[in-house]
């Protein structure tokens, strides 16, 4: 078929996921070993056609949506085409299949015919509902309430990371520095808002601060060390409380604030992520040649005159800490997106200030946002709300090559029954059409289950979905029949 063959790259990345999840996902994880550089190797290498490229003309958008982005216009126009009502089960292009012989052409599907009865599992609760766009064309293929705002559970995180990527580049990095008063008597330890450093980044950050006190002060006397978390604003404890899926909420904090030397999942945190870090930092001046004074305490870092600067050390680029974030949802690294959207935006750091920066990031992609709701970037606050519609629609922005900045929305995806929170699925006979080939976000709460994400046709075409499931009553019985409906999408082997 002539659809270009940058689609087929997309879908190839889950082949590339699949391979580098075979060799065991390490503790840097998938971001760090190559996912998104091959698939930029592949996407320079093909046809650049699709999204905004694509040669056919979609319908007329519809008067209450919001005006579409340029590149992917398709995909908001369909959710109001002939042919399609948006609340209820419809297909307006079907996909298709294969028939025994590999040279025959391929032959059309009823994505209802197909959808309609998976989606009638009781496992599924009394609730669902489920969006399939083509990712290439942003045509909308199926949709079951697809405009029903419904909470997503931990899928947020696609449209928290697309924000994040499209406010600040993939390019981005969080900074955590050190500050001296003019007379050095006083280091400030400034939190940026990165959860990812660890105590080999803030040795390195100790020594170069004893290197630059040395500089200014050839023989400097004992230093006072505060610590400045003034960045984040708001209470530090999330709405769900004290809790092993995320620490308290702080711009200073080391490896997540986990106590258990983990790198993903459930763990042990500390109650005081920003005083840890700093009794650390302090040990770690110490053992680099400066004489520390007490104990660390909160503090303002000087401004101004007043300042000098000392020291800085980075995270990896936002690019690689959005594949992390999606691949294990990670909820630390999801709440830290979120405010460095507000950030971007100018706006306070905190709940609020990120609700605002995530939803006007997205309306200005020109994304479906009626009764949507971000009230965490992490999405567990029950409180979300976000449609089918979005998450495709958001799916389908980042496999458009005129947002690139959107790719490691897809990259970062785990790997069905291979990587991240999809390591474990996709292994009976009827979901294992689905192993390796689809790349999906899945979302857990008590009595919500939902699984958002792409996977590839028989001919080669990448098709983006959203099933979000509320009132389940168990994910044993929900999260399989989640699986069973993407799978369903996948070709038959």
């Amino acid at each position: 078929m002539p659809e270009p063959k940058i689609w087929q790259l997309a879908a190839g990345s889950a082949v590339l996921g699949l391979a580098l999840a075979t060799g065991a996902v390490t503790a840097a994880g998938p971001w760090d070993s190559g996912q998104r550089k091959a698939e930029r190797a592949r996407a320079a290498a093909a046809d650049h056609r699709g999204g905004a490229h694509h040669a056919a003309a979609p319908a007329p958008a519809a008067p209450h949506h919001p005006a579409p982005a340029p590149s992917a216009a398709g995909v908001l126009r369909a959710l109001g085409a002939p042919g399609t009502t948006g609340a209820t089960g419809t297909t307006d292009t079907p996909g298709t299949t294969r028939t025994g012989d590999p040279t025959a052409p391929a032959r059309p599907v009823d994505l209802a015919a197909v959808l309609v009865p998976l989606l009638a599992d009781p496992g599924l609760g009394p609730l669902r509902t489920a969006s399939v766009v083509d990712a290439t064309t942003g045509r909308r293929l199926y949709g079951e309430g697809d405009t029903t705002p419904m909470t997503p559970a931990s899928t947020v995180k696609i449209a928290t990371a697309a924000a994040a990527l499209s406010a600040l580049g993939p390019d981005h990095r969080i900074g955590t520095t050190t500050v001296a008063t003019t007379d050095g008597r006083t280091v400030t330890l400034v939190g940026g808002g990165d959860p990812t450093l660890d105590k080999t980044r803030l040795k390195a950050l100790a020594d170069a601060t004893a290197r630059a006190l040395k500089t200014r002060r050839p023989t400097p006397g004992p230093v006072r060390l505060t610590y400045d978390t003034g960045l984040y604003r708001g209470p530090a404890l999330h709405p769900i409380g004290p809790n092993e899926n995320l620490a308290p909420l702080s711009a200073l904090t080391t490896d997540e604030g986990r106590l258990d030397g983990s790198h993903s999942g459930p763990a042990p945190r500390t109650t005081d992520p920003a005083g840890d870090t700093a009794t650390t930092f302090a040990a770690l001046l110490r053992t680099a040649g400066v004489t520390v004074q007490g104990t660390p305490t909160p503090g303002r870092a000087p401004q101004g005159a007043q300042a000098a600067p000392l020291a800085r050390t980075d995270s990896a680029p936002l690019a690689d800490l959005v594949e992390r974030t999606l691949t294990h949802s990670d909820n630390d690294l999801a709440e830290a997106l979120a405010r460095q959207t507000a950030l971007a935006h100018r706006k306070p750091a905190g709940a609020d200030g990120a609700a605002q920066a995530v939803h006007a990031e997205l309306a200005r992609l020109g994304l479906p946002l009626a009764g949507t709701r971000f009230a965490d970037g992490s999405g567990l606050d029950r409180r979300d709300r976000v449609t089918a519609a979005l998450l495709t629609g958001i799916l389908t922005r980042a496999a458009d090559p005129a947002h690139p900045a959107l790719r490691p929305v897809l990259t970062g995806l785990p790997v069905g029954g291979f990587s991240g929170t999809l390591a474990g699925r996709f292994g009976t006979d009827t979901t294992a059409r689905g192993a390796g080939v689809v790349r999906a976000k899945t979302g857990t709460l008590t009595g919500v289950n939902t699984l958002a994400g792409t996977v590839v046709t028989a001919d080669g075409r990448l098709l983006a979905f959203a099933f979000l499931a509320g009132r389940t009553t168990s994910p044993d019985t929900a999260q399989p029949a989640l699986d069973r409906l993407s799978a369903a999408l996948a070709p038959a082997r």
